[in-house]
C-alpha cells in the first residue's frame, strides 16, 4: 500500500511541473463565464466537450459547451434527457444535472445523469448527439428508491484497461452519511445484475465519485463537505482493485478552499489527460450569497508524487497544455 508521508529531499512530479511551468497561466480561471458545476468532458476529433448542470440546482437541460482551444468555448444544445424521455414516478419531471459522460469501447458515447433522485443512461453516436434513452425499456438506470436511505446522484462511468466497465454512484441525504456504490455493467453499458451492486464507502466520503487508475493503482477520489461553502472539497483514496478497500491517500484533501477565497468550495470534478499530463476540472463556488449559489468551472494540473500519491493541487490555471 502507499503509506507515509513524501521525503522532502524528494522531487515531486507536482514540484518539478511548478518550476517548468510558465508563471503566468495561459488558460485562466474560470475557463467560461457561464455559471454551472459538475463537469464531465470527452474529446473527439479534436474538439473538447464539457457537459455540467447549470446554475442554480439544476435545470430543464444541461449546459454543453464546445471548443477547440479550451479557451474559446460555444454552448450547444443537445435537448436530452429531457421531462418527455426521462420520466418516471421517482423522477417526478424534476430538473437534471451532475452529468458523467464516456467514451465506449463500440466507439459511441454514453451519458449517466442525475434526474431528481435517480440516474438515466443515455446514448449518442456524437458529443452533441442527437441522444436517446440507453435502455430500450425508457426506464431508470438507478432507481431513485434503490436504496431510499441514501442519495442515488452523481453517477460517473469508467472503463478499466481490461475492457470491463463500471459504475459508481452515490451520496447521503441532508449533508450527511453520504455512500458511494458501484456495479459492474455488460457490454451495452446499461445492463447489470442488482445483487453485485457494492456498497464501496471510502473515508470522508460524501458525493461525486470519480475513478482513475494509474500505474496499476485504482484512485477513487470525490468530494465531501456541503457544495454550498467552503467546506467543498477533493478527497481521494486508494486500492488495487475497482472495489477497494480504500486507504485515504496522505495528501488528501487534495483541493480546498484557498487562504485568499478566490477558490472557494472547489469540489464534483472529472480528470482527463492530454499529451502524458493528468488535468483535473472541477467547480468552484462563484456567489454564495443570500441563499444563492452560482459556481463556475476551473482547471489545475493534478500531478503525483514519486510514491504514486496525487499531490496537492494549487488553483491558477495551466500553461496550456504541456507538449
Amino acid at each position: 500500500m502507499l503509506t507515509g508521508c513524501r521525503k522532502k529531499t524528494r522531487a515531486t512530479v507536482s514540484e518539478e511541473t511548478r518550476i517548468s511551468e510558465k508563471t503566468t497561466a495561459l488558460i485562466r480561471n474560470p475557463i467560461s463565464e457561464i455559471s454551472c458545476a459538475d463537469p464531465s468532458i470527452v474529446k473527439h476529433n479534436g474538439k473538447y466537450y464539457i457537459y455540467a448542470t447549470v446554475d442554480p440546482w439544476g435545470g430543464d437541460e444541461l449546459v454543453v459547451l464546445e471548443s477547440s482551444d479550451f479557451e474559446s468555448w460555444e454552448r450547444k444544445h443537445i435537448r436530452w434527457p429531457n421531462p418527455e424521455d426521462c420520466s418516471s414516478p421517482t423522477s417526478r419531471n424534476d430538473k437534471v444535472w451532475a452529468p458523467g459522460v464516456i467514451k465506449g469501447k463500440d466507439g459511441r458515447f454514453y451519458m449517466y445523469v442525475t434526474v431528481h433522485n435517480e440516474v438515466w443512461a443515455g446514448v449518442a453516436d456524437h458529443p452533441l448527439g442527437p441522444w436517446k434513452n440507453a435502455k430500450p425499456d425508457g426506464t431508470p438506470l438507478i432507481r431513485g428508491n434503490m436504496f431510499p436511505e441514501y442519495h442515488m446522484i452523481d453517477a460517473e462511468p469508467f472503463i478499466d484497461e481490461d475492457g470491463r466497465a463500471f459504475l459508481y454512484w452515490g451520496s447521503g441525504l441532508d449533508w450527511k452519511n453520504g455512500h458511494c456504490f458501484v456495479v459492474k455493467l455488460g457490454e451495452d453499458m446499461v445492463s447489470y445484475k442488482e445483487d453485485e451492486i457494492k456498497d464501496i464507502t471510502p473515508p470522508n466520503y460524501f458525493e461525486a465519485p470519480f475513478m482513475l487508475r494509474k500505474n496499476g493503482k485504482y484512485y477513487l477520489m470525490y468530494s465531501n463537505g456541503k457544495c454550498t461553502n467552503g467546506t467543498y472539497e477533493v478527497r481521494y483514496s486508494i486500492s488495487d482493485t475497482p472495489y477497494g478497500p480504500w486507504k485515504e491517500g496522505p495528501e488528501s484533501p487534495i483541493l480546498t478552499t484557498t487562504g485568499d477565497s478566490t477558490t472557494l468550495g472547489p469540489g464534483h470534478h472529472t480528470v482527463f489527460s492530454e499529451n502524458g499530463q493528468d488535468y483535473i476540472l472541477y467547480h468552484r463556488i462563484r456567489d454564495n450569497s443570500n441563499g444563492s449559489l452560482f459556481r463556475e468551472l476551473a482547471i489545475d494540473s493534478l500531478n503525483f508524487d514519486t510514491d504514486g500519491n496525487i499531490s496537492k493541487v494549487v488553483p491558477r490555471g495551466i500553461s496550456g497544455f504541456m507538449h
